[in-house]
């Protein structure tokens, strides 16, 4: 039986910053980036589809034959007098810096397509991110929740990568509120402490792992950029990993969706949680090795 992973979220035109001068033109986005590199890291036996929003103009076209071309299965909603969002990088000594065009884009009324979700099945996974809810109309986040809770009961593992962006909310408490809402219906978690200590104010990694724990993750996982990894699988003790540090990092885009695919990779083809946690660190250690969001590195 095939196993399928849905991943969900906005897919946008990316324009990335090239050593002669100008930009080249890419597809990225951090659901997506993550489904790219998942379907490099799952067997052939995995579907891994992505579920977004299109216009119908030829941008839109582009980038759906981008998605299916990489060997990911678009589940698409069309919305004619809307086209796909855009993003700019900046680097500065390898850290990035983005600005966005996206108050047209067709991902924004994801929520209104269901159906991709609603056909998941039990061991099925679906993967969604809090740029994912953020960027949904306001009266759609509730009913994108609604149906991931109900995958969740029939079986479906959901994960979440919280991935806090405060220029995304109306303000700070309504992204603190949406942020534990969707945690709570979701299996496992992928915080990154630095955000989240900002955010909520969590005094160290363990007060992360806990805030979620307490709403019913059952698997959580707290980055630290180049710091240990903390993370606790169930009622199993917490397990602390190392990651190899890189010295000279090129770009930092994707290196937290990257470590998210590995790590999932691994963790669903049953590896113990410390050997997926180190999957995800070589994974995005070798991603910050090069420009843009996606790099063929696997």
């Amino acid at each position: 039986m095939t196993n399928k992973i849905l991943a969900i979220g906005e897919c946008m035109v990316e324009m990335a910053p090239q050593a002669q001068g100008g930009y080249a033109m890419g597809f990225a986005g951090d659901t997506f980036n993550t489904a790219w590199y998942l379907r490099k890291n799952l067997p052939a036996d995995w579907e891994v589809a992505y579920l977004t929003g299109v216009g119908t103009d030829a941008m839109s076209e582009q980038m759906t034959n981008f998605i299916s071309g990489a060997g990911i299965t678009p589940e698409l909603l069309t919305v004619p007098d809307r086209t796909v969002g855009l993003y700019m990088i900046s680097l500065k000594d390898g850290e990035r810096s983005f600005s966005y065009w996206r108050s047209v884009a067709a991902a924004r009324k994801l929520a209104q397509h269901p159906a991709p979700i609603d056909a998941l099945e039990k061991g099925d996974v679906a993967y969604f991110s809090g740029i994912t809810v953020a960027i949904v109309e306001p009266e759609d986040r509730q009913a994108l929740l609604d149906t991931l809770s109900a995958a969740r009961a029939r079986g479906v593992t959901v994960a979440f990568d919280p991935n806090l962006r405060p220029r995304l909310w109306a303000g700070t408490d309504e992204m603190r509120d949406w942020i534990m809402k969707a945690a709570a219906v979701s299996d496992i978690a992928l915080p990154s402490f630095e955000d989240e200590a900002t955010v909520f104010g969590d005094a160290d990694k363990a007060a992360t792992l806990a805030r979620y724990q307490n709403v019913g993750v059952t698997c959580v996982v707290v980055k630290d950029g180049p710091d240990d990894v903390l993370a606790q699988n169930g009622s199993a003790a917490p397990v602390t990993v190392s990651p190899v540090l890189n010295p000279a990092p090129v770009d930092t885009t994707a290196a937290g969706d990257s470590f998210n695919a590995a790590f999932l990779a691994g963790h669903l083809r049953g590896e113990y949680l410390s050997l997926a946690i180190a999957a995800g660190c070589a994974l995005s250690h070798k991603v910050v090795s090069h420009k843009g969001a996606l790099v063929d590195v696997t």
